[in-house]
Protein backbone atom coordinates (compact mmCIF):
# COMPACT_ATOMS: atom_id res chain seq x y z
CA UNK A 1 0.00 0.00 0.00
CA UNK A 2 0.94 3.70 -0.68
CA UNK A 3 1.10 5.92 1.95
CA UNK A 4 -0.16 9.60 1.30
CA UNK A 5 -1.32 12.63 4.19
CA UNK A 6 -3.55 15.84 3.39
CA UNK A 7 -2.33 18.86 3.34
CA UNK A 8 -4.82 20.33 5.61
CA UNK A 9 -2.92 18.58 8.11
CA UNK A 10 -0.39 21.21 8.56
CA UNK A 11 -2.02 24.03 8.69
CA UNK A 12 -0.03 27.50 8.24
CA UNK A 13 3.58 25.28 8.00
CA UNK A 14 5.53 26.24 5.10
CA UNK A 15 4.80 24.18 1.99
CA UNK A 16 8.67 23.37 1.40
CA UNK A 17 8.76 22.01 5.65
CA UNK A 18 5.44 20.28 5.40
CA UNK A 19 6.74 18.37 2.65
CA UNK A 20 10.13 17.31 3.69
CA UNK A 21 7.99 16.37 7.28
CA UNK A 22 5.90 14.60 5.14
CA UNK A 23 8.55 12.46 3.11
CA UNK A 24 10.53 11.94 6.42
CA UNK A 25 7.83 10.84 8.16
CA UNK A 26 7.53 7.81 5.49
CA UNK A 27 4.98 9.10 3.05
CA UNK A 28 5.33 9.23 -0.48
CA UNK A 29 1.71 10.74 -1.32
CA UNK A 30 0.39 14.37 -1.15
CA UNK A 31 -3.14 14.88 -0.80
CA UNK A 32 -4.65 18.53 -1.70
CA UNK A 33 -7.46 20.22 -0.23
CA UNK A 34 -8.25 23.51 -3.00
CA UNK A 35 -8.83 26.18 -0.23
CA UNK A 36 -5.43 25.36 0.97
CA UNK A 37 -3.85 26.26 -2.72
CA UNK A 38 -6.23 29.37 -3.77
CA UNK A 39 -9.53 31.84 -2.57
CA UNK A 40 -10.19 31.87 -6.50
CA UNK A 41 -9.22 28.82 -8.33
CA UNK A 42 -10.08 30.47 -11.46
CA UNK A 43 -6.85 32.92 -10.87
CA UNK A 44 -4.82 29.92 -9.60
CA UNK A 45 -1.83 30.36 -12.50
CA UNK A 46 -0.27 28.08 -14.63
CA UNK A 47 3.05 29.18 -13.11
CA UNK A 48 1.66 28.54 -9.55
CA UNK A 49 0.56 24.98 -10.18
CA UNK A 50 3.72 23.81 -11.57
CA UNK A 51 5.81 25.99 -8.88
CA UNK A 52 3.28 24.27 -6.38
CA UNK A 53 4.06 20.90 -8.13
CA UNK A 54 7.66 21.48 -7.91
CA UNK A 55 7.82 21.77 -4.33
CA UNK A 56 5.88 18.73 -3.50
CA UNK A 57 7.73 16.62 -6.19
CA UNK A 58 11.74 18.03 -5.46
CA UNK A 59 10.44 16.54 -1.42
CA UNK A 60 10.07 13.20 -2.97
CA UNK A 61 6.02 12.92 -2.44
CA UNK A 62 3.46 12.63 -5.72
CA UNK A 63 0.57 14.99 -5.53
CA UNK A 64 -2.31 11.83 -5.62
CA UNK A 65 -5.29 14.06 -6.01
CA UNK A 66 -8.06 16.43 -4.45
CA UNK A 67 -10.47 16.29 -2.08
CA UNK A 68 -13.12 18.70 0.27
CA UNK A 69 -13.50 19.68 -3.76
CA UNK A 70 -16.71 22.02 -2.80
CA UNK A 71 -15.42 23.06 0.61
CA UNK A 72 -15.58 26.77 1.60
CA UNK A 73 -16.96 27.74 -2.14
CA UNK A 74 -20.05 29.97 -2.27
CA UNK A 75 -23.11 29.25 -4.54
CA UNK A 76 -22.38 25.78 -5.27
CA UNK A 77 -24.30 22.60 -4.76
CA UNK A 78 -24.04 18.77 -6.26
CA UNK A 79 -27.83 18.19 -5.66
CA UNK A 80 -29.45 22.30 -6.09
CA UNK A 81 -33.46 22.17 -7.92
CA UNK A 82 -31.77 25.24 -9.66
CA UNK A 83 -30.70 24.62 -13.22
CA UNK A 84 -27.82 27.35 -13.12
CA UNK A 85 -26.22 26.15 -9.34
CA UNK A 86 -26.31 22.70 -10.97
CA UNK A 87 -24.48 24.05 -14.08
CA UNK A 88 -21.86 26.29 -12.52
CA UNK A 89 -21.07 23.12 -9.90
CA UNK A 90 -20.46 21.05 -12.88
CA UNK A 91 -18.22 24.08 -14.54
CA UNK A 92 -16.60 24.16 -11.46
CA UNK A 93 -15.55 20.28 -10.80
CA UNK A 94 -14.45 20.37 -14.29
CA UNK A 95 -11.92 23.43 -13.32
CA UNK A 96 -11.16 21.26 -10.39
CA UNK A 97 -10.66 18.27 -12.66
CA UNK A 98 -7.40 20.23 -14.71
CA UNK A 99 -5.93 21.58 -11.25
CA UNK A 100 -6.01 17.74 -10.42
CA UNK A 101 -4.20 17.06 -13.92
CA UNK A 102 -1.69 20.01 -13.76
CA UNK A 103 -0.58 18.98 -10.34
CA UNK A 104 0.26 15.60 -11.12
CA UNK A 105 -2.99 13.65 -9.11
CA UNK A 106 -5.55 11.14 -10.53
CA UNK A 107 -8.50 11.29 -8.00
CA UNK A 108 -10.74 13.59 -7.34
CA UNK A 109 -12.88 12.80 -3.69
CA UNK A 110 -16.21 14.20 -3.84
CA UNK A 111 -17.11 14.68 -0.29
CA UNK A 112 -18.41 18.22 1.08
CA UNK A 113 -21.24 17.04 2.96
CA UNK A 114 -22.28 21.34 3.31
CA UNK A 115 -22.46 21.07 -0.70
CA UNK A 116 -25.06 18.41 -1.34
CA UNK A 117 -27.22 18.01 1.43
CA UNK A 118 -30.82 17.50 0.22
CA UNK A 119 -33.19 20.04 1.46
CA UNK A 120 -36.32 18.96 3.21
CA UNK A 121 -38.54 19.72 -0.05
CA UNK A 122 -36.94 17.45 -2.10
CA UNK A 123 -36.92 13.63 -2.60
CA UNK A 124 -34.27 11.33 -2.92
CA UNK A 125 -34.85 10.13 -6.44
CA UNK A 126 -34.49 13.98 -7.35
CA UNK A 127 -31.20 14.74 -5.27
CA UNK A 128 -30.22 11.32 -7.36
CA UNK A 129 -31.03 12.69 -10.72
CA UNK A 130 -29.79 16.38 -10.25
CA UNK A 131 -26.42 15.06 -8.93
CA UNK A 132 -26.32 12.47 -11.84
CA UNK A 133 -26.86 15.08 -14.07
CA UNK A 134 -24.01 17.44 -12.91
CA UNK A 135 -21.55 14.47 -12.76
CA UNK A 136 -22.59 13.37 -16.30
CA UNK A 137 -21.70 16.85 -17.41
CA UNK A 138 -18.15 16.25 -15.90
CA UNK A 139 -17.18 13.28 -17.60
CA UNK A 140 -15.82 14.79 -20.77
CA UNK A 141 -13.36 16.71 -18.62
CA UNK A 142 -12.34 13.45 -16.68
CA UNK A 143 -11.67 11.67 -19.61
CA UNK A 144 -9.87 14.60 -21.53
CA UNK A 145 -7.55 15.01 -18.13
CA UNK A 146 -7.57 11.44 -16.94
CA UNK A 147 -9.20 11.81 -13.78
CA UNK A 148 -11.80 10.38 -11.81
CA UNK A 149 -14.19 11.50 -9.44
CA UNK A 150 -14.75 9.45 -6.38
CA UNK A 151 -17.87 9.63 -4.32
CA UNK A 152 -17.30 9.82 -0.56
CA UNK A 153 -19.92 8.19 1.31
CA UNK A 154 -20.70 10.25 4.68
CA UNK A 155 -22.35 9.31 8.29
CA UNK A 156 -25.65 10.89 8.88
CA UNK A 157 -23.71 12.95 11.71
CA UNK A 158 -22.11 14.96 8.14
CA UNK A 159 -25.19 15.07 6.31
CA UNK A 160 -27.70 13.16 4.26
CA UNK A 161 -26.73 12.39 1.16
CA UNK A 162 -24.51 9.36 0.58
CA UNK A 163 -24.68 7.90 3.93
CA UNK A 164 -23.65 4.19 3.07
CA UNK A 165 -21.02 2.95 0.73
CA UNK A 166 -24.10 1.29 -1.14
CA UNK A 167 -25.67 4.18 -1.65
CA UNK A 168 -22.58 5.73 -3.73
CA UNK A 169 -22.03 2.79 -5.53
CA UNK A 170 -25.72 3.01 -7.07
CA UNK A 171 -24.75 6.23 -7.43
CA UNK A 172 -21.60 5.54 -9.46
CA UNK A 173 -23.70 3.02 -11.32
CA UNK A 174 -25.48 5.34 -13.11
CA UNK A 175 -22.64 5.81 -15.34
CA UNK A 176 -20.97 3.35 -17.85
CA UNK A 177 -17.92 5.25 -17.29
CA UNK A 178 -14.37 4.09 -15.47
CA UNK A 179 -14.36 8.37 -14.18
CA UNK A 180 -17.04 7.62 -11.59
CA UNK A 181 -16.27 5.48 -8.34
CA UNK A 182 -16.31 5.18 -5.20
CA UNK A 183 -13.64 6.69 -1.76
CA UNK A 184 -13.95 4.96 1.38
CA UNK A 185 -13.26 6.11 4.95
CA UNK A 186 -12.53 4.47 8.30
CA UNK A 187 -14.61 7.18 9.98
CA UNK A 188 -17.79 7.42 8.14
CA UNK A 189 -17.70 3.73 7.72
CA UNK A 190 -17.73 3.20 11.40
CA UNK A 191 -21.21 4.79 10.96
CA UNK A 192 -22.72 2.03 8.96
CA UNK A 193 -24.18 -1.10 10.75
CA UNK A 194 -22.33 -3.07 7.85
CA UNK A 195 -18.75 -4.29 9.56
CA UNK A 196 -15.73 -2.22 7.68
CA UNK A 197 -13.95 -5.42 6.07
CA UNK A 198 -17.85 -6.44 4.41
CA UNK A 199 -18.50 -2.77 3.27
CA UNK A 200 -14.72 -3.21 1.45
CA UNK A 201 -15.44 -5.97 0.31
CA UNK A 202 -18.33 -5.07 -1.48
CA UNK A 203 -17.10 -1.73 -2.76
CA UNK A 204 -13.77 -3.92 -4.01
CA UNK A 205 -15.47 -3.13 -7.98
CA UNK A 206 -15.76 0.85 -7.65
CA UNK A 207 -12.80 1.27 -5.28
CA UNK A 208 -10.98 4.28 -6.50
CA UNK A 209 -9.44 5.75 -2.94
CA UNK A 210 -9.35 5.53 0.44
CA UNK A 211 -8.85 7.70 3.73
CA UNK A 212 -7.45 6.40 7.18
CA UNK A 213 -8.78 8.11 10.35
CA UNK A 214 -11.14 6.95 13.46
CA UNK A 215 -14.18 8.41 14.67
CA UNK A 216 -12.35 10.16 17.17
CA UNK A 217 -11.46 12.36 14.00
CA UNK A 218 -7.69 11.78 14.61
CA UNK A 219 -5.47 9.30 13.02
CA UNK A 220 -5.14 5.68 12.34
CA UNK A 221 -4.39 3.96 15.96
CA UNK A 222 -5.37 7.06 18.10
CA UNK A 223 -8.87 5.37 18.55
CA UNK A 224 -10.44 2.13 18.96
CA UNK A 225 -10.95 1.44 15.66
CA UNK A 226 -8.35 -1.76 15.00
CA UNK A 227 -6.74 -1.46 11.27
CA UNK A 228 -5.35 -4.79 11.16
CA UNK A 229 -9.48 -6.53 9.83
CA UNK A 230 -9.18 -3.25 7.55
CA UNK A 231 -6.28 -3.48 5.95
CA UNK A 232 -6.32 -7.15 5.50
CA UNK A 233 -9.59 -6.67 3.64
CA UNK A 234 -8.07 -4.25 1.07
CA UNK A 235 -5.17 -6.65 0.57
CA UNK A 236 -7.92 -9.44 -0.05
CA UNK A 237 -9.56 -7.41 -2.49
CA UNK A 238 -6.32 -6.45 -4.51
CA UNK A 239 -5.78 -2.99 -3.64
CA UNK A 240 -2.99 -1.36 -4.25
CA UNK A 241 -3.52 2.42 -4.79
CA UNK A 242 -3.58 5.10 -1.70
CA UNK A 243 -4.55 5.22 1.79
CA UNK A 244 -4.39 9.20 2.84
CA UNK A 245 -4.23 9.77 6.05
CA UNK A 246 -7.46 12.75 7.13
CA UNK A 247 -7.77 14.05 10.53
CA UNK A 248 -10.05 16.69 11.72
CA UNK A 249 -8.88 16.98 15.46
CA UNK A 250 -5.40 18.54 15.79
CA UNK A 251 -5.32 18.92 19.12
CA UNK A 252 -2.53 16.28 19.27
CA UNK A 253 -0.59 17.90 17.31
CA UNK A 254 1.04 18.41 14.03
CA UNK A 255 3.91 16.02 14.24
CA UNK A 256 2.07 13.51 16.23
CA UNK A 257 -0.73 13.08 14.17
CA UNK A 258 2.01 12.95 11.05
CA UNK A 259 4.43 10.37 12.29
CA UNK A 260 2.05 8.61 15.03
CA UNK A 261 -0.21 7.59 12.36
CA UNK A 262 2.41 6.19 9.68
CA UNK A 263 4.40 4.76 12.32
CA UNK A 264 1.22 2.87 13.69
CA UNK A 265 0.37 1.80 10.05
CA UNK A 266 3.72 0.06 8.84
CA UNK A 267 3.67 -1.87 11.82
CA UNK A 268 0.43 -3.59 11.01
CA UNK A 269 2.10 -4.20 7.55
CA UNK A 270 5.01 -5.36 8.53
CA UNK A 271 2.68 -7.58 11.08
Amino acid sequence: MKFAICNETFGDWPLEEAVRYAAAAGYTGWEVAPFMLTDDLLAYSDQQRVDYRSVVEDAGLHIVGLHWLLAKTEGLHLTSGDAKVREETAHYLCELARLCRDLGGKVLVLGSPQQRNVPPEMSAAEALDNATEVLKAVVPTLCDTDTRIALEPLGPAEGNFLNTAAEARALADRFQFDSIGVHLDVKAMSSEAIPIPQIIAETADHLLHFHANDPNRRGPGMGEVAFEPIFQALREIGYDEWVSVEVFDYEPGVESLVKDSIDYMQRIIQA
